[in-house]
């Protein structure tokens, strides 16, 4: 169930086309899919908690926005954001610079690493993420997508 990079995103719609949609694994494809990139990215920030809570409410209010619509494309989107959200603000609190690997090897990480700004930022980020991909309608949803579409 691997994410097909092989298409041309830059042409496709996947409101008007969700069966070329492939949900992957984790994040992949996160800054591929249209509209939804363009609907979601804008929103999407974690620099500090109170940037971070924002950003993830006004995600989630999307995921909700396409979960009344029967979106599953879009809802998953908002998921892959979510998660999105959650491990790069992990990966800027273990290691600030945003650099996990210095010269070939996972550079240490920051001492401060479970209590800093960005700790908090991904705490938000997944707590949201958690709900939504645990929301039975987008459960069934990504079920019936991967049946139909084998995807």
């Amino acid at each position: 169930m691997s994410f097909d990079y092989s298409l041309d995103y830059k042409t496709i719609d996947f409101r008007e086309h969700s069966e070329l949609y492939r949900v992957g694994i984790g994040e992949q494809g996160v800054l591929m899919v249209e509209p939804y990139k363009s609907e979601i990215l804008p929103h999407w920030r974690f620099k500090t908690p109170e940037i971070a809570q924002k950003s993830a409410d006004e995600i989630r209010a999307l995921f909700d926005r396409y979960k009344a619509a029967n979106d599953f494309v879009g809802m998953d989107m908002a998921r892959k954001f979510l998660q999105m959200g959650y491990t790069r603000a992990r990966r800027y609190a273990n290691h600030p610079s945003g650099r996990k690997y210095v010269k070939g090897e996972v550079a240490p990480q920051a001492k401060d690493c479970a209590t800093s700004e960005k700790a908090e930022s991904a705490r938000i980020f997944y707590r949201i993420w958690q709900s939504v991909r645990d929301d039975p309608e987008y459960q069934r949803l990504r079920a019936e997508h991967i049946t139909r579409h084998g995807k």
